[in-house]
């Protein structure tokens, strides 16, 4: 082998993570708010991966302290504030009956969320926990793709 010749360049990255699962966004801040608003609106089907259902979660609390903080302001942001989360309701509702069926569990367990202190925090933890690797009955798994 010469000494001369400079090794041959590595090959380019994969497109895509290989799995056949879709692509993550390149801002996941805004792509994952836009997939559950725009993409998966009303769709109570499937799964949602921890990212999808967080970066929903941030999203909309940055949105809502900017709409608070204009509200202070200017009380007239209030209608805006409002719009907003009527607007939020059933994509809220959907990403979550949707990260509830990552874990295995049927959509129903988010009226836990009506038990006064106790269920918001037993659905914390449904909602932090990681999906179950492969296929269940609610569909493919995103993250654990075959």
């Amino acid at each position: 082998m010469n000494m001369d010749t400079p090794p041959p360049p590595p090959p380019p990255p994969p497109s895509g993570n290989g799995s056949g699962a879709a692509a993550l966004p390149a801002n996941p801040l805004i792509g994952y708010w836009k997939l559950v608003v725009l993409a998966r609106y009303a769709q109570f089907q499937g799964r949602a991966r921890r990212a999808e259902f967080w970066w929903f979660v941030l999203a909309n609390i940055i949105i809502s302290v900017v709409l608070l903080v204009l509200t202070a302001i200017a009380s007239v942001f209030i209608v805006l504030y409002v719009i907003f989360w009527l607007g939020m309701i059933i994509p809220s509702l959907a990403v979550g009956v949707r990260r509830l069926h990552d874990t295995g569990k049927s959509g129903w367990f988010l009226l836990l969320d009506l038990i006064p202190l106790v269920g918001p925090i037993i659905l914390l933890v449904f909602f932090a926990t990681d999906g179950q690797p492969g296929p269940n009955q609610y569909g493919p798994s995103e993250k654990y793709a075959a």
